[in-house]
Parts: structure tokens; C-alpha cells; sequence
């Protein structure tokens, strides 16, 4: 069989764009990626995916077992073409680590909840690769939030022994991981990134995002609208805590319009409002932070960046680039350590940051 030291993760984040996959050697200080692929849903599939996610359509058994399946073999799909591509003989992979694509994550209902799709059986049947998936819900079965899971490999890869760091996910929402020196790592969401602005982009201009943040770019910040989202009581809350497009969506938004905003306006304002609620959020939960390493997608958003620069001021901000890890694939690479994690009996969440009642294994193992 040979050394089978490498792991594949798979992911679809909040906006459901595509399926992230990382292909990773654990064999140093720093992961290394040998091959990294997104592949776009189908656009039938992304909209069945979104319909149910934002409430256009009935959550009933048929749709979502369907999707379930289909979206397992989307992801097994994206999987095997990385490894084809890649090169590398299948038998080296350990495992896959398979988050699959979040509908619902409702960790404060009564009773909480998280759901993902993307049935690691057909993964693993059709890969026949062991496959590591239901990372969260053990986490929230011991009281936790279920998420940010990330904090975990944050403080294993990019924690400094002299330094305040904060890691920023720039994803559909946008979290935070505090990296101090001899205290326990923290982390948690602050609120709407790319998923809010990319929906009210696509409502109003067909574009599914809006690339290089042109749009934001030709409106204006519209301080009374900036301020009404921001004093949403999510913001100023204690973590543990997490969020989703559950909270964050169109309709939210449109509670705190006027009707008369401009849409440019109004899609300069939401960029807005991430950076603020982002630096606000560091001051008030890690002020001695001397830098923000950021990923996800929202990195390649240059007016997003910039406010993020003003905002957090006199903080330096980076990418994660910076320190081996390519800024697009940080959570894919997350969930194929997460695997190994798990296959090796070790913790992956970090009860300071979900809230759990202890350290636990996540995840569970489905034989290739």
C-alpha cells in the first residue's frame, strides 16, 4: 500500500459556489498542499441547493434526501478529479475529510442543530477511500455551538509563542480566531461576509458576486443604514457563539431598509458593515492582537481588504499566503487534518471556543 500519509478535503461554504478540494501531505510543521480544485456546482444543483437553504422552497423528505445523494456524488465527482489530475496513486490517501454543504445550522434553537448534506456513503463507496464527515454534530450532542471548527487548526499552523494573532475567515460569514500566547485559543463568527453581499448582488445586478467589489466600489456608506445593521444584537454578544445565512440574509437586510437606497448604496454599506463589525469585535475580544492573517474568498475582494485595513488599523493585516497556506483552500485543508484528527482518537473542537462541555472526536468514519 505504501505511505498513506496524505488526506483529501472537501467543502462548499455558506454561499454554495463550489466545492473546495485539497489534497494534503501532514509531514512537517506546515501542511502542504500537493493539489487544490474548486469545482462549481452545476447551476441546477446550486439553485436547488440555495432554494432550500433560504427558504424559497419546502424543506420536505424528498428534496432534501435527493440532495443529499446528489451532492454526495457532486462531491465525490470533485474528489476524483483532483486525484486524477494530481497524479498521485490513490493508495497514499488515508482519507477523505468531508464537510459537505450546510443547509441549516441553528445551534441556539431548541432543540440545536446543524445539518449538512452530501452523503459520505456514496463518497466513500464511489472514491473507495475512507471517509471522515458529520464533524459538528458531536460538538452541539455536548452542548456546544458545532462551529467555528477552523480555531483548532488555526492555533496548530499559523499561532505564534510571542505574538497576539487573530486568523480572519473571510468566507459567507466571517469568523474569528484569537491566537494569544499561554491562553486557550479562541474563536467565533462575527457576522455576514461574501454570502450577504453576494445575494444582494445577484438580486440586483445577475451577477452571482461582485468581483473585485466594483459595485460596492461606485456607491456610497449610508451611515443611518450601516448603523441600524449594526445594532443588531448578534454583534455585541459574548462567544461562544456562530451564525449562518439563517440570520444573515436578504430578508433580514430588507427589515432595515428604507425602500429609497440606492442599490450601489446599499451593497458599499454591507461591505461596510463586515469590516466594522470584524474590527469591533477583535477590539472588544482581543485588543493586544498585533496582526489579522486573513483567507477564505473574500481575500481577492480588493475594496473589502481595504476597508478591512482602515478598520483595524493600527493592526497589520496579511494573508495566510503568507505562511504556506493558500488562502482559498485554509478550510478544505481543514477538514482533511480534521480527518486525520479523527482517525487518530484526537480532539477536534476546542470546547473554549464552541462552548462544548469538553474536548471530543469528531466525526465518523465510513470505510472506503
Amino acid at each position: 500500500m505504501g505511505d498513506r500519509s496524505l488526506y483529501l478535503g472537501l467543502i462548499s461554504g455558506t454561499s454554495a459556489d463550489a466545492i473546495d478540494a485539497a489534497l494534503v501531505a501532514f509531514d512537517g510543521t506546515t501542511p502542504r498542499c500537493l493539489a487544490t480544485a474548486a469545482t462549481p456546482y452545476a447551476p441546477a444543483l446550486q439553485a436547488r441547493i440555495l432554494d432550500l437553504a433560504l427558504g424559497r422552497v419546502g424543506a420536505d423528505f424528498d428534496r432534501c434526501g435527493a440532495l443529499d445523494v446528489e451532492i454526495g456524488e457532486a462531491f465525490a465527482a470533485a474528489a476524483e478529479s483532483l486525484i486524477r489530475a494530481s497524479g498521485v496513486d490513490r493508495n497514499r490517501i488515508r482519507a477523505v475529510g468531508s464537510h459537505g454543504q450546510t443547509l441549516w445550522h441553528r445551534p441556539d434553537a431548541s432543540p440545536p442543530f446543524s445539518v449538512q448534506l452530501g452523503d459520505p456513503n456514496v463518497i466513500a463507496e464511489r472514491l473507495r477511500l475512507r471517509t471522515v464527515a458529520d464533524f459538528r454534530r458531536r460538538d452541539i450532542a455536548a452542548g456546544g455551538q458545532g462551529a467555528p471548527l477552523a480555531p483548532a487548526f488555526h492555533d496548530a499552523f499559523l499561532a505564534s509563542p510571542t505574538e497576539a494573532r487573530a486568523v480572519l475567515n473571510l468566507g459567507g460569514i466571517a469568523n474569528l480566531t484569537l491566537l494569544v500566547p499561554g491562553e486557550p485559543v479562541r474563536g467565533f463568527d462575527t457576522g455576514p461576509a461574501s454570502a450577504l453581499m453576494d445575494a444582494w448582488c445577484q438580486t440586483h445586478t445577475g451577477a452571482t458576486f461582485d468581483r473585485d467589489g466594483r459595485w460596492a466600489a461606485q456607491g456610497r456608506v449610508l451611515d443611518g443604514l450601516l448603523a441600524r445593521l449594526a445594532a443588531d444584537p448578534y454583534f455585541p454578544r459574548p462567544a461562544p457563539k456562530s451564525t449562518g445565512r439563517e440570520t444573515f440574509q436578504l430578508q433580514w437586510l430588507r427589515e432595515h431598509l428604507e425602500g429609497s437606497e440606492d442599490s450601489a448604496d446599499v451593497q458599499a454599506t454591507l461591505l461596510a458593515l463586515t469590516a466594522q463589525t470584524v474590527a469591533s469585535a477583535l477590539r472588544r475580544e482581543c485588543a493586544g492582537a498585533r496582526r489579522v492573517i486573513a483567507c477564505g474568498g473574500g481575500v481577492h475582494n480588493p475594496q473589502l481588504m481595504a476597508a478591512l485595513r482602515l478598520a483595524l488599523a493600527p493592526v497589520r493585516l496579511e494573508t495566510s499566503d503568507l505562511y504556506g497556506l493558500d488562502p482559498d483552500y485554509v478550510e478544505a485543508m481543514l477538514f482533511a487534518w480534521l480527518a486525520r484528527e479523527t482517525l487518530e482518537g484526537r480532539p477536534g473542537n476546542r470546547p473554549e471556543v464552541t462552548g462544548a462541555r469538553g474536548a471530543r472526536v469528531l466525526g465518523a468514519i465510513y470505510p472506503g
